[in-house]
C-alpha cells in the first residue's frame, strides 16, 4: 500500500499523547484505541493528523479542504454526546466525497437500532431473543408472551452502557425500575429481551462485498461474583480493576463442534449482508445450552485497540495489527472507487 495522508477523527477528550511511556494501563485505558491506531499507522509510514470533534462539523470540512487527506479514519462513537448522531458525521464525509474507514451510514443506522436489526434478521431465520421496546414517556407494561428473566438495555447505545447485574430482571416491578433507569440515566428508549443463559460469543467480520469472517471469540469470567448473571456489563467492558478482580478474559471459543462453527460463520455472513455492514464490524451472540446461537446485536466500527477482541481475533487468523489497520484503510479507499497502490 502507498503511504497515505490519514485524518483520524476522535472525541476531543480521547486525543492521545505522542508517547505513553511511564503511564499505567489504567491511565491510558480511555484512549488506548486512539493511541494504538494513530501510532501504528504512523509506524507504517502514513502521515496522520488527529482531529478532535464533538460539537461542530466545520473543523472537519476545513481540515479536509486545507490538508486534503487521502482517507479519514473514523474513531468517533458519538457526536453532540449522541451515539445516533455518529452516522451523520459519516454522511458528511460521503457528501464531501472523502473516503473513510468503517461502516457506511446506512449500515450504522440498521445496526444501531437493536429492535430494527432483530426484526430484519428474524425474517432471515436468524435466532433472536423475544423482546419488547419501551419508548420514553409511555406506560411500562410487559407484553403477553414475553417471559422472565429479561435483560433491559438502551435501545441505541452500545459498549454495554447502562448494563449491570441489575439489568437482568425477574419481576414486573424490577422491569419497570430498570426501564425507568434507562430512560432517566441513559436518556434513550429501552429494550427488554429474553435473557439467554449461556456463553458470550463475538465474531468479527472484515470486508465490503466479499467479507472475511474472523475466528469465533469468547468472553469469560474466571472469577465471577457469587450468584451473578454472566453478562458483559459496562464494568466488564470498561473497568480494568473489575476485569482483574473478576478474571475477565477473552480468547478463541473452545470446544465448539465444527458444524456449530460453520453455522455461526454462515449466520455472520447473512447478518452482515442483511444489515449492510461494510468495512469492519463485530457480531455478538449468546450461545444457549442447547447449542443455539442467538443474535444479540451488531457493532459497526467496534473497538480495535490492539488488546481488544477484534484485533486479537484478526491476529489469531494470521493478520498482525499493522496489517489489520492497513486492510481497513484499503477497504475504505476501494469503497470510494479509488486505487490503494
Amino acid at each position: 500500500m502507498r503511504k497515505l495522508r490519514v485524518l483520524a477523527l476522535a472525541h476531543p477528550d480521547l486525543l492521545p499523547p505522542d508517547s505513553i511511556e511511564g503511564l499505567s494501563e489504567k491511565e491510558t485505558y480511555a484512549w488506548k484505541t486512539e493511541y494504538d491506531v494513530i501510532s501504528t499507522l504512523r509506524g507504517s509510514g502514513h502521515e496522520v493528523r488527529a482531529l478532535g470533534v464533538q460539537q461542530e462539523l466545520a473543523p472537519i470540512r476545513d481540515v479536509i479542504e486545507e490538508w486534503k487527506p487521502d482517507i479519514v479514519f473514523n474513531l468517533l462513537e458519538e457526536f453532540h454526546g449522541e451515539t445516533l448522531y455518529a452516522q451523520n458525521v459519516v454522511s458528511l464525509l460521503e457528501l464531501l466525497k472523502v473516503p473513510f474507514t468503517g461502516c457506511s451510514p446506512r449500515g450504522i443506522m440498521l445496526a444501531r437500532g437493536k429492535d430494527l436489526s432483530k426484526k430484519l434478521l428474524k425474517y432471515h431465520r436468524i435466532p433472536v431473543p423475544a423482546f419488547a421496546v419501551f419508548p420514553m414517556g409511555r406506560k411500562i407494561k410487559r407484553p403477553k408472551g414475553l417471559e422472565f428473566p429479561l435483560i433491559v438495555k438502551s435501545l441505541s447505545e452500545d459498549a454495554s452502557i447502562g448494563i449491570s447485574q441489575a439489568s437482568v430482571v425477574e419481576t414486573d416491578e424490577k422491569l419497570a425500575e430498570r426501564v425507568a433507569f434507562i430512560h432517566e440515566r441513559v436518556r434513550t428508549p429501552a429494550i427488554a429481551e429474553q435473557y439467554i443463559e449461556g456463553r458470550e460469543i463475538y465474531v468479527g467480520v472484515l470486508g465490503n462485498h466479499r467479507r472475511q469472517v474472523l475466528p469465533v471469540w469468547e468472553l469469560e469470567f474466571s472469577n465471577p461474583a457469587k450468584d451473578s448473571h454472566f453478562t458483559a456489563t459496562e464494568k466488564a467492558k470498561h473497568d480494568p480493576d473489575y476485569q482483574e478482580r473478576r478474571g475477565v478474559i477473552h480468547g478463541p471459543a473452545k470446544d465448539l463442534p465444527p458444524a456449530l462453527v460453520t453455522r455461526i460463520r454462515k449466520m455472520v455472513q447473512t447478518i452482515a449482508e442483511t444489515l449492510e455492514l461494510d468495512g469492519y464490524a463485530r457480531i455478538d451472540f449468546r450461545l444457549a445450552a442447547d447449542g443455539t446461537p442467538y443474535f444479540i446485536e451488531a457493532n459497526p466500527n467496534p473497538e480495535i485497540a490492539e488488546s481488544q477482541e477484534f484485533a486479537y481475533a484478526a491476529a489469531h487468523d494470521g493478520m498482525p495489527y499493522p496489517e489489520l489497520l492497513n486492510r481497513i484503510l484499503a477497504l475504505g479507499i476501494r469503497r470510494a472507487g479509488r486505487d490503494v497502490e
